[in-house]
Order: structure tokens, then C-alpha cells, then sequence
């Protein structure tokens, strides 16, 4: 795999160029850019615009769709990381997808200056998003560790040794000198996490904003 996104392209119209002047006020400049926008000025800028393009090249090799879900990941994690440190908003998250010590109805209430109950505040709702985040993430770094081994009790051992009662058969018996032992009920609820984390990331893929 070969990926190169360049940044976005940049308007650069009337306006912005009244912005570049030095040594004027900010009323001057919005004139002097009402001013521009009205002149042939505004059909260049356009134009200019029309013939840039955002710079992507992507090159996807056979090996990336071998297991497809783990070379996503790979690409998921640090990106959803880095949107978690840097994004200046966040989405309404359903009740649903939260713990029930983080829904509305359960949370603390908040109180303004006059004692009046009022919404939770802002930094409430950023603090839903990040825990969905911070699921999607956890969910997304399984896909590269063999989590299912912290759930093995006690690693099975075939018993390879011939038994005269199986001569002539055509199943042999699978016997075991040493039982495995799984901690099933642990196993399924850390599935059951990563499963969630997943559904998250569908949900919300619309809100992985900045």
C-alpha cells in the first residue's frame, strides 16, 4: 500500500487579498474586499480555484486485502488518536451508547447562578465523545494483538500415544493429557467490546470531524 493525501486546497478570493494589506484597519480591509469582489478580481479567483485540485495518490497491493479489517486498523488508530487531541467539537452521543453513570437522567445536575436546573454543560457532551472515541480506539489496537490468549487457564496437550483399541479404526479418538481450560465468559465479553467499539465507529462515522 502506497497512500499520499495532500492538505486541502485553499480559497484565496477578494476578501483574503484585502486581508494581506498591511498598515490598514479591519474596516478598511472589508471595503476594500466588498470592493474587489465586485470587479474582475472575483471572476480570476474563481477561476484559479476551478484548476486546483487536491493532490491523492493511492496504490492499494493485493497483501492489503489479505486480512483487510487489520490493515484499516492499523490506519484507524492513529488517526482516530489524533483527532481525539485535537478536535474542537463533538456530536450528540445516544444515551444508549454510553454507560448509564454518563446519560442525562443519571448524571449530576448542573445549576446556573440563579439555583436553576439547566442541561448538562458542554464539556459534558465532549466528555461522551471521548469515551466513544476512546472505544473506537481500544476496539481498533485489538486487531494487533493476540488478545485471546490472556483467557487461556491452562494450554491443552494432545495425547499423541497409539492405544491398541484404536487399531483398524478409521477416527481415532482425539484424547487429551493435559484439559484446556478457557475462561469463556471473559473471552466473549472482551469480543462482545471490540464488537461495539466496531458498531461505534459505524455510527458516528459521519461526526469523525475536527
Amino acid at each position: 500500500m502506497r497512500v499520499y493525501i495532500g492538505p486541502y486546497t485553499t480559497w484565496l478570493g477578494p476578501y483574503q487579498i484585502a486581508d494581506k494589506i498591511p498598515f490598514v484597519s479591519e474596516e478598511t480591509r472589508d471595503k476594500i474586499g466588498e470592493w474587489l469582489a465586485n470587479t474582475w478580481v472575483a471572476d480570476v479567483c474563481s477561476w484559479i480555484d476551478s484548476k486546483k485540485e487536491r493532490k491523492i495518490k493511492i496504490r492499494i497491493d493485493k497483501y492489503d486485502t489479505w486480512n483487510m479489517d487489520s490493515t484499516l486498523a492499523l490506519i484507524i488508530v492513529p488517526m482516530l488518536k489524533q483527532l481525539r487531541e485535537t478536535k474542537h467539537g463533538a456530536p450528540m452521543v445516544d444515551n444508549d451508547d454510553v454507560p448509564v453513570h454518563m446519560r442525562y437522567d443519571d448524571a449530576a445536575p448542573v445549576y446556573n447562578e440563579n439555583d436553576e436546573y439547566i442541561y448538562p454543560t458542554t464539556q459534558w457532551f465532549m466528555h461522551k465523545w471521548d469515551w466513544v472515541l476512546n472505544e473506537m480506539i481500544w476496539a481498533f489496537e485489538q486487531y494487533d494483538t493476540d488478545w485471546e490468549q490472556q483467557y487461556v487457564i491452562q494450554k491443552g496437550e494432545i495425547d499423541w500415544e497409539d492405544y491398541p483399541e484404536d487399531e483398524g479404526k478409521d477416527a481415532i479418538p482425539l484424547r487429551w493429557k493435559k484439559e484446556c481450560i478457557i475462561n469463556f465468559e471473559g473471552r466473549q465479553a472482551h469480543q462482545e467490546r471490540i464488537a461495539n467499539g466496531i458498531r461505534l465507529f459505524g455510527k458516528y462515522y459521519q461526526n469523525l470531524w475536527d
